[in-house]
């Protein structure tokens, strides 16, 4: 018996076996092995070949999938709930809130922050209450509210009640409660004041930061007997309401009041819609505003 057994290299065949007698045997035998080794050789070769080219292609395959993950993927962002998409990040008060006053935008802001830093220039701006009783008297024109009755400021962010006299030197009544919010960055950032937290008095239409356009209906609720409300459109830089309408006669306990205004506006321009009554012991005894922008 002979047995023939041959390496062909790293992870190549092996064969074995083979058995005959005689020198022509022999030869024939050795012919035939030598033959069949030669077609074991070449289909191992093969399938080596095969499989050495499958590994190289996955790994470049695996190499592009490697570039897909590690490049960055573009996402839409997703819309806040509070912020128009309408309005610019650098026309917005931390981002969310309607500029109502003092400042139209966040330049000037910055503006007024580099003139007091450098000259101490209206330092009421850093003070919350001075800030709602200004916007209160000067912008809104009720000069009658007069008081803070109640302030409550909690890092960047303000709430100042303003009122009127009480009768007989009473205790004074709350006409609004002003939002106040810091515009800006720094210690030093001035007092904005973006709208008020509705009472017994609201104005809910059109919503907050809602887009609008001439004419628009206001409205919201009211709790009182008798009343008769205003409604102004106003803007930062105007002396003047951009729209008016007087009166509304309205009364009992949360009725819906609504009225409809004509204005004329700059389009994209950040408007104070402002609703107010009284009558009853002063010319406003209450009010509400809130920030909307002009349609494009």
């Amino acid at each position: 018996m002979l047995s023939v057994k041959e390496t062909l290299g790293a992870g190549a065949c092996i064969v074995n076996g083979g058995v005959t007698d005689g020198r022509a045997g022999r030869a024939r035998w050795a012919s035939a092995v030598l033959a069949a080794l030669g077609l074991l050789a070449g289909a191992c070769g093969a399938s080596q070949g095969a499989s050495q080219g499958v590994s190289q292609g996955t790994g470049r395959q695996s190499g592009a999938a490697t570039v897909q993950r590690s490049s960055p993927v573009a996402t839409a962002p997703t819309p806040s709930t509070t912020t128009p998409t309408t309005s610019s990040a650098g026309s917005l008060v931390a981002g969310r809130y309607q500029p109502l006053w003092p400042f139209a935008d966040e330049k000037q802001a910055r503006d007024w922050q580099e003139s007091y830093r450098s000259g101490g220039h209206q330092p009421w701006h850093l003070d919350a209450e001075r800030t709602a009783l200004s916007f209160t008297q000067g912008f809104l024109g009720f000069t009658g509210v007069d008081q803070v009755v109640k302030r409550t400021v909690t890092g960047g962010d303000a709430r100042v009640s303003v009122g009127i006299r009480g009768e007989g030197g009473g205790r004074p009544g709350i006409a609004a409660v002003i939002h106040l919010v810091r515009f800006g960055a720094g210690p030093d950032a001035p007092w904005e004041v973006v709208g008020t937290d509705d009472t017994t008095f609201s104005l809910t239409t059109p919503g907050y930061g809602a887009v609008v356009s001439s004419p628009v209906t206001v409205g919201g609720r009211i709790t009182g007997v008798d009343e008769s409300i205003r409604v102004d459109v106003r803007a930062t830089g105007s002396a003047r309401p951009l729209g008016e309408r007087c009166c509304v006669a309205a009364g009992g306990d949360g009725v819906p009041w609504s009225a409809t205004v004509t204005f004329r506006a700059v389009p994209g321009r950040t408007l104070t819609l402002v609703a107010s009554t009284g009558g009853h012991v002063a010319k406003v005894e209450r009010f509400a505003v809130t920030g909307v922008r002009v349609a494009r």
